[in-house]
């Protein structure tokens, strides 16, 4: 049997006490040693050096009741026992040192004693397992006699052990979950997974967050419905501010994100909060957070950082605590080695790093949402809104083949069943109805298989001021569409050399020299083209 050792600070009221008289007192730390079925090997008792000589008396009693038990009287020098950082500090400087020996002791901490700030920080040494124990509640009996020890009762902090508790922990976590998907019963093995692992990120860190994948996903919906949950934990104050960076152009992306102050700028009639402070105690959401410019990308940084930032035409910084969300239908790493997103900054809101599966990667889940979108809609219009069963068979048949391109996602998801529910006679689907959808989803997707013919004849056209028609007509589809994107970079781009970063964004990390500008002007010299010529 494991030795019991109990951790504690002596009461400097319920275990005073002088003469004859005190045996006739209930005293929380005496009564330790009381007890029959209780054998404490060893205390270490917590004191202020003030009340020493209180707690050598009650040292003295423990001995005389209990003589196999070892008494360690340990001086805590608090100047203030209601402090809670001094207290808390002072005890987690004591335990650091503490030689524990869980392989032949078991630790109870005592927190009947103490001020409520003590017995608070006990608490939380116990469930951080700085102590590797459990609680040790005492109380009195209900008439005080010589020799009544009261009661005790051990609590312990691993709620494993409490299968009630557990499982309302569980279905806590379960209907959070359920709260992140809208209540809809996915099948995609790896999205349960995704938000599962979401859904105790949003609990349990501030930190920012990134959620990538391609248009219509629901990145901005997941992130509203992430703030909704922490709102209903009481983790956030705030707003969610929803901000499309794509919107954001020239010197109003930095007065719209930072604000401004009257008569920073022409325009500025009046001081400006700017969104990072109207997020301040809620959420920001960023959606396509790779186009803002390098310098809002700086000052976002700093935001994050520091939670402070310097509005335009501002000698003061503005505090803003907020937690960011951002998302984005690229992949910033390719960005990242282009020179157009910052590093640091990636690194800053990459800590958690999630990946939305498009529509057509998740077929299995595309009727249970078609179930969920009538159920909305029919709540909206009034009338419950039914397939037949042939017209829900052919539909889902449709939605769920590789013919299904669903370019738009759920958004092109929620179009379609929107219109079917729209013109649904009486709330049925029919079939008529299904093959009329059926037919403006394929004319819709349609445009995406005549884009590169498009993209030929855009590409050609373009050529024809620098090749002449016999060149472009000696070149292949596939160079004429890679120098019509190179020409385009190039004229978009300041000098050679920012054209070659961003058009060898991946391979100039593989070399170990590197010369840009000479593999722009190497790659044009093979249609007999020039920088000069190109640009101007």
């Amino acid at each position: 049997m494991k030795k019991k050792v109990v951790i504690g600070f002596l009461g400097s009221q319920l275990d005073s006490g002088g003469g004859a008289g005190r045996w006739e007192k209930w005293r929380p730390t005496v009564s330790l040693a009381q007890h029959d079925d209780m054998a404490v090997t060893r205390l270490e008792l917590l004191h202020s050096p003030a009340h020493v000589d209180l707690a050598r008396r009650v040292v003295a009693d423990i001995q005389a009741v209990s003589p196999e038990t070892t008494c360690n009287l340990i001086p805590i020098d608090l100047k203030d026992a209601w402090d809670f950082g001094e207290v808390y500090g002072a005890l987690y400087d004591w335990l650091s040192g503490y030689a524990f020996d869980t392989d032949h002791e078991e630790y109870w901490a005592h927190i009947t004693t103490g001020t409520h700030v003590a017995q608070i920080c006990l608490f939380l040494m116990v469930e951080a397992r700085f102590i590797p124990g459990v609680l040790l509640q005492t109380a009195p009996p209900k008439r005080q006699s010589r020799g009544n020890a009261g009661s005790y009762a051990l609590i312990d902090l691993d709620l494993a052990r409490y299968d009630a508790l557990a499982s309302r922990f569980a279905a806590a976590h379960t209907d959070a979950v359920s709260f992140l998907k809208s209540g809809i019963q996915t099948r995609n093995a790896k999205f349960n997974a995704l938000i599962d692992e979401i859904e105790r990120v949003a609990v349990r860190s501030k930190a920012p967050i990134l959620i990538t994948g391609p248009t219509g996903a629901g990145k901005s919906f997941l992130a509203r419905r992430m703030f909704e949950l922490k709102k209903s934990r009481h983790l956030v104050t705030g707003e969610f501010v929803d901000v499309n960076c794509a919107t954001l152009r020239g010197d109003s992306s930095t007065s719209a994100l930072f604000g401004h102050r009257k008569g920073s700028f022409t325009g500025a009639v009046a001081d400006r909060a700017g969104l990072l402070k109207t997020a301040h105690r809620g959420v920001l959401f960023l959606d396509e957070i790779g186009e803002l410019g390098l310098d809002e990308q700086a000052m976002l940084l700093k935001a994050i950082e520091e939670k402070r930032f310097l509005p335009v035409g501002s000698d003061r910084d503005v505090e803003s605590d907020f937690q960011l969300i951002a998302g984005t239908n690229h992949d910033l790493r390719y960005a990242v080695a282009a020179g157009t997103f910052r590093e640091d900054l990636f690194a800053r809101i990459n800590l958690w790093s999630y990946e939305l599966p498009g529509l057509a990667n998740r077929r299995e889940d595309i009727g249970p949402n078609v179930e969920h979108l009538l159920l909305t809609l029919g709540e909206e219009i009034g009338q419950r809104v039914r397939f037949t069963t042939e017209a829900k068979a052919r539909f889902m048949a449709f939605a769920e083949s590789n013919e299904a391109v669903w370019a738009g996602n759920f958004r092109d998801l929620s179009a379609s069943v929107t219109r079917l529910a729209t013109l649904a006679e009486a709330g049925r689907i029919g079939g008529e109805l299904v093959d009329a959808e059926i037919a403006r989803l394929r004319w819709l997707w349609s445009r995406h298989g005549g884009e590169a013919a498009r993209a030929a004849d855009t590409a050609a056209s373009g050529l024809s001021a620098l090749l002449s028609h016999d060149a472009i007509s000696k070149l292949d589809l596939f160079d004429q569409l890679q120098l019509a994107a190179v020409i385009a970079e190039c004229r978009r781009a300041r000098t050679m050399a920012e054209a070659g970063r961003k058009l060898f964004n991946v391979s100039r990390g593989e070399r170990s020299v590197v010369n840009d500008s000479d593999r722009v002007r190497k790659y044009l010299l093979r249609f007999g083209l020039s920088w000069d010529r190109v640009i101007a």
